[in-house]
């Protein structure tokens, strides 16, 4: 029997088996064409999802999505992942036992000879609470445009090309979640919200999803949480309570669908956008008064307006966070900050050098490269990180300014990991009441700050 087709010995046993027709060896006239039902599409499977082969899906195509959102030159990549482990939560301590009510003030202090030992006092503490956030991307084809994609003319395999196409975008939402802005300025009320106030800023609502809980400057305590996000009219919808009151004011995320972002993270009580300021309740602490345990080491802005960037303005950053015990060890801007950065050290002669990033955590520490895989610039031996998800600033009259810069302390910040990126695939026709091959990756992960005092951003920077 003659034939065009060059078949190895096992794909003509397993096109035998399961041939969709073309005779009684499931010899077809064209390509192999059994991938359209999978393996086993006659064999009834223990749930939903195709039991047979799924290890396979998962330690390959998971693998293969895990290990590119840790070889990208992103944020994300930066951050040390760790496993989640036994807790959802951890305690901050707020005081160093200062006894405000005492004559001698705090129980550390000069005592003389036969002086009155100081009073007694406690420290103050304060629960922190972590629950692992899904992030899911999922996809899918009909049977008949996989069927068509293959022939002559056509794509080849569609459900593979969109495999591959879901994959890059899961990496590239994960990272846009964790840079992410708190807020803007937005306008209408009740519950739909035009995020900014002009008809520019359509990008805008990225920096929202659907589940989170938002609140405004106009009335702290009412909230709504996110039902539809449009990004073709830059607004957003609410459930729940209304948001009434909003317009002209800031809005912000009082808690994530999704991960925290370092912008949630890096915030006190003088956050805001424009000149509106509000408070950013965010891991279940009400309060973010500057210079407290709940607080940026410094959050500076310039009440909207734009200015330029200065080293005095990142040297801020670094002395606050070592007046707070820690110690810079990344920073990360937008590719218009960077550029900026860049031009002002090259022209004060103290861009130094290139850096391996390294990993770590205290006094453990990955080899150059390790973990991170890319060198990055330096300013007094801290790598600059330019991401291209960076959240912008945005002025009084709605005109987006230049990218944040963030300067962190990544010993106190981590990613931890319930579950790595799993890929599971459907072709269970009757559960899906369609002829659709379905796809789906997930993570399920969360951006914990065992410390928020350790990290600075600058924002309100031009263009």
């Amino acid at each position: 029997m003659a034939t065009s087709d060059n078949f190895s010995l096992g794909e003509y046993l397993a096109q035998a088996q399961r041939s969709m027709g073309g005779g009684q060896f499931g010899r077809v006239s064209g390509p192999l064409s059994g991938y359209l039902f999978g393996p086993d599409a006659l064999k009834k499977a223990t749930n939903t999802y195709q039991t047979v082969g799924a290890t396979t899906f998962t330690a390959t195509y998971g693998k293969k999505v895990w290990d590119a959102l840790n070889n990208k030159t992103v944020t994300f990549n930066a951050i040390k992942k760790v496993d989640w482990g036994p807790t959802v939560g951890w305690r901050l301590r707020t005081d160093r036992g200062a006894n405000s009510s005492a004559a001698d003030g705090k129980r550390s202090r000069p005592v003389t000879e036969t002086g009155a030992l100081p009073t007694v006092d406690v420290s103050a503490y304060v629960g922190v609470y972590s629950y692992p956030k899904n992030i899911v991307s999922t996809f899918g084809v009909s049977l008949k445009s996989q069927a068509v994609s293959a022939l002559e003319g056509g794509i080849g395999n569609q459900f593979a090309v969109e495999q591959e196409a879901t994959s890059r975008d899961h990496i590239k939402e994960i990272n846009q979640e964790l840079m992410a802005s708190t807020g803007y300025l937005c306008s209408g009320g009740s519950s739909t919200i035009i995020v900014g106030i002009g008809a520019n800023t359509y990008s805008l609502v990225n920096h929202f999803r659907v589940g989170d809980t938002l609140a405004c400057s106009a009335n702290d305590a009412t909230t709504g949480v996110i039902t539809i996000v449009d990004a073709s009219s830059g607004t957003i919808t609410t459930a729940g309570n209304t948001l009434t009151g909003v317009n002209g004011q800031s809005m912000y995320i009082k808690g994530r669908a999704g991960l925290t972002s370092i912008d949630d993270i890096v915030n006190n009580d003088s956050w805001g956008s424009g000149n509106v300021a509000c408070p950013a309740d965010v891991y279940n602490l009400t309060t973010r008064t500057a210079g407290n345990y709940a607080a940026a080491a410094l959050a500076s802005h310039n009440n909207g307006v734009g200015r330029d960037l200065t080293l005095k303005l990142v040297d801020s950053c670094f002395e606050k966070i070592r007046q707070n015990g820690g110690e810079p060890k990344l920073i990360v801007c937008g590719l218009d900050t960077y550029d900026r950065f860049n031009q002002l050290l090259q022209a004060q002669q103290r861009f130094v050098d290139v850096t391996d990033y390294i990993v770590g955590a205290g006094d453990e520490r990955t080899y150059p490269g390790t973990r991170a895989g890319f060198q990055l610039a330096t300013y007094r031996g801290v790598p600059i990180l330019p991401d291209p998800d960076c959240p912008k600033s945005m002025d009084l009259n709605d005109v987006l300014l230049g990218t944040n810069m963030y300067v962190l302390d990544t010993d106190y910040l981590e990613t931890a990991v319930m579950y790595p990126t799993q890929y599971i695939e459907n072709r269970d026709y009757f559960a899906a009441n369609a002829l659709v091959i379905r796809g789906m990756f997930i993570t399920m992960a969360e951006v914990r700050a065992l410390r928020f005092d350790v990290h600075s951003k600058i924002t309100d920077l031009n263009v």
